[in-house]
């Protein structure tokens, strides 16, 4: 099918849509589509892999010396 025959075929199946809940989702999705900034917030899959097991165990190292050190003096 040519894509302005696919156009013209979807408008006239979104002129049929009733529920506002879908019309919604139809306008978040091509709102989605054309936007070219949309920014995906990475997940932890995202890093899975990128470090090596010495910055890893660098990472440990810091985060065990830092985070989870208790410094009376913050809880005055």
């Amino acid at each position: 099918m040519h894509i302005e025959t696919r156009k013209l075929h979807l408008i006239e199946e979104m002129l049929k849509v009733k529920s506002e809940a879908t019309l919604s989702a139809l306008e978040k999705l091509l709102k989605n589509t054309n936007n070219k900034t949309v920014k995906k917030t990475p997940g932890l899959k995202d890093f899975s892999g990128i470090w090596s097991k010495d910055e890893a165990e660098e990472m440990e190292r810091i985060i065990a010396e830092s985070c989870e050190t208790i410094h009376p003096d913050d809880w005055k």
